[in-house]
């Protein structure tokens, strides 16, 4: 019988022998005391990896994206957003609920919004019509506009332009290692040009929790306040900590190898027949319509997971999102492939 594939999302890779082993020998103590000695080593780490001065471990991206907006922003505020972007669309509202901040999008269609349209969408703090914008928030790689690693000349343009006009940048990177790998450059290449950056420790990186918030001695001291606040911080939080600190250690150059198999994937489906989009400098992800096939997403989706294959409708009745990961490999890509255009064609 074979195995379940999963393609749903990266955030369903299981952790490995080895990471479970350094979960079970992690030494832990007291993070809210802050004597937590893997947190402790991680944070440290997070922070050298990106180039900031300091870095807390957050229970999810949600959240690392929320401490910036909360530590950040103030209410009645505006923060400019891309039309597609994760904070806006699939967090909940949490940036005007709990940060009340108030969200002016942009077109991010291909990734990044234009400088053009971050400076038609800016607020001066003299505007008395309109919430003064104070923050910039960007994504990268970007989910929904199909994975896309923004190249790094593009990605500088737009945080510039923001500082330019004073805003706060904060880089929801929860993929950026992702993004780095692609475009074969160090991570700092993109969160230098950033004032924060959160990254998941949970998906391509293959941890089974958590996410990392960077930036400023300054801004974790805050951030950390309020994660206390929001109710997320842990006691012996090196448990987790270890397997995130594993992960960044040994997992980030392998990220390759799951750009390959979308690649390999995209590539059969399309000679199959298949409506993928081919978005350039793609990563992990792999989208395609359903087209004139007379089956209902949803319908497609419950036959697909019949016959072992699970997928995931990306928010959209039709469009449909396959995502590689640790947990899968060339031989279930090819078998992905195979039941999918079987499923269309039926």
């Amino acid at each position: 019988m074979h195995k379940i594939m999963d393609f749903r999302s990266d955030t369903v890779t299981r952790p490995t022998d080895e990471m479970r082993r350094v979960i079970a020998n992690a030494e832990v103590g007291d993070d809210i005391y802050g004597d937590d000695p893997s947190s402790n080593a991680l944070a440290a780490y997070a922070a050298e990896l990106t180039g900031k001065e300091a870095a807390l471990y957050a229970c999810s991206g949600t959240m690392g994206n929320l401490l910036a907006f909360v530590t950040a922003g103030h209410h009645g505020e505006s923060i400019i957003v891309g039309t597609r972007a994760h904070v806006w669309n699939f967090e909940v509202g949490g940036l005007s609920a709990i940060a009340g901040l108030c969200p002016y999008s942009v077109n991010d269609d291909k990734g990044i919004p234009s400088v053009d349209d971050i400076n038609k969408a800016y607020h001066e703090p003299e505007d008395v019509h309109h919430a003064p914008t104070t923050m910039l928030a960007l994504e990268n790689t970007h989910n929904f506009a199909g994975g896309i690693a923004v190249p790094v000349k593009d990605f500088a343009e737009v945080a510039r332009a923001g500082h330019k006009l004073g805003l706060h940048v904060h880089l929801d990177g929860a993929r950026i290692f992702n993004a780095a790998v692609r475009q074969g450059v160090d991570v700092k290449e993109y969160t230098k040009e950033v004032d924060t950056v959160q990254f998941c420790l949970s998906k391509g990186l293959g941890a089974p929790l958590g996410s990392m918030i960077c930036g400023t001695k300054e801004f974790i001291a805050k951030a950390t306040k309020w994660r206390k606040r929001l109710g997320g911080s842990q006691r012996q939080l090196g448990i987790a900590a270890a397997a995130g600190l594993y992960a960044l250690k040994n997992n980030i150059a392998r990220l390759a190898e799951d750009h390959k198999n979308a690649e390999r994937l995209s590539e059969l489906l399309t000679k199959g027949g298949a409506a993928v989009e081919h978005a350039a400098n793609s990563t992990n992800m792999v989208f395609f319509d359903l087209g004139d096939s007379k089956v209902s997403g949803d319908d497609f989706v419950r036959v697909c997971a019949e016959r072992g294959l699970l997928l995931d409708r990306a928010a959209s009745p039709r469009r449909v999102r396959l995502v590689t990961h640790l947990d899968v490999d060339a031989e279930d890509v090819d078998r992905a492939a195979k039941i999918i255009l079987e499923v269309m064609s039926a």
